[in-house]
């Protein structure tokens, strides 16, 4: 990941990061790299211009080199805003954290903001608002909701669909770029800018808490779960979808930097934080490269 935001603050070094992006775009990683290798050399502390190298050097076939590159811009950019610690595990070089790192994800939606509902409803066939509003109003027919939180709410095509069956709507986001999006559509009564896990309501201050294509960012979805366990009152409703695998294990970080869950694990997990499931349906969230991505809507019950 490489724009104008991350910037290495040498003007050489960026229109030749800018040569190597157009190689990539065009299918010559090798010669990418080439190119990036000697933006680094004018700019050898810029974290994002290794995690490019690396992510060229993957493509081109070079994972011990790729991986090399991808260390050095980890260890340059602590707060991992270009996503080389996270790409080394889903590389299988390192363990796979708990979750991706927030300034990772905001600056990728702050990047992706523009384009994001084009890219998303026109050449990805998203579905996830869709499925998840059908999932929730056969769990809860005619059900209107007093106070209900979007999370992950991005430009707010959740927020759309939720808007008239709520009272009161509220979301929250990483990406400052996404929620000027979502602020523009007067959908929400309030939006916060944060990471979901940092966002604060009060304890059973919530009737309907909704996260479409939001959890896929998180590894470890028991501390989401408590937390929104705590702000749902008795009946409130938490419903999301994630990406599913068939494995043993609880998760994974896929290649394209996303997690997959296991039914199974997510099952367990809303059970032990007070959850009834509701409904859970296995489907096509969007599509990726022209393949369906499988996933799951649930709908669980605070009990």
């Amino acid at each position: 990941m490489v724009g104008r935001a991350l910037s290495s603050g040498d003007p050489i070094a960026d229109r030749r990061a800018d040569y190597a992006k157009a190689y990539a775009d065009g299918g010559d990683h090798a010669a990418a790299a080439d190119l990036m290798r000697q933006a680094l050399e004018l700019a050898p502390g810029w974290a994002a211009g290794w995690n490019a190298l690396g992510e060229y050097l993957e493509q081109s076939g070079e994972p011990g080199a790729a991986a090399e590159a991808l260390s050095r811009a980890a260890a340059l950019d602590p707060a991992d805003a270009s996503g080389a610690g996270a790409r080394l595990a889903a590389m299988g070089r390192a363990p796979a954290p708990a979750a991706l790192p927030p300034a990772f994800v905001a600056t990728l939606f702050d990047q992706y903001a523009e384009r994001f509902e084009a890219h998303l409803t026109r050449k990805l066939a998203y579905r996830a608002p869709d499925l998840l509003l059908r999932a929730i109003r056969n769990a809860a027919p005619d059900r209107r909701f007093e106070a209900a939180l979007d999370l992950g709410c991005g430009t707010g095509l959740m927020g759309e669909k939720l808007r008239s069956s709520c009272e009161r709507l509220d979301g929250v986001d990483l990406s400052s770029a996404m929620l000027a999006k979502a602020r523009a559509k007067n959908l929400y009564d309030a939006l916060r800018e944060g990471d979901i896990l940092g966002y604060k309501a009060e304890p059973g201050s919530l009737d309907l808490v909704a996260a479409a294509d939001v959890l896929n960012y998180l590894g470890e979805l028991a501390p989401v779960f408590a937390q929104c366990a705590a702000w749902l009152r008795p009946g409130g409703l938490l419903a999301f979808t994630v990406e599913a695998h068939g494995g043993s294990e609880p998760f994974v970080l896929a290649e394209t930097m996303r997690y997959r869950h296991s039914g199974e694990a997510v099952a367990a997990l809303l059970a032990g934080a007070g959850f009834a499931i509701r409904a859970c349906e296995r489907v096509s969230l969007r599509e990726d490269r022209g393949a369906a991505v499988a996933g799951l809507v649930v709908v669980a019950e605070r009990t």
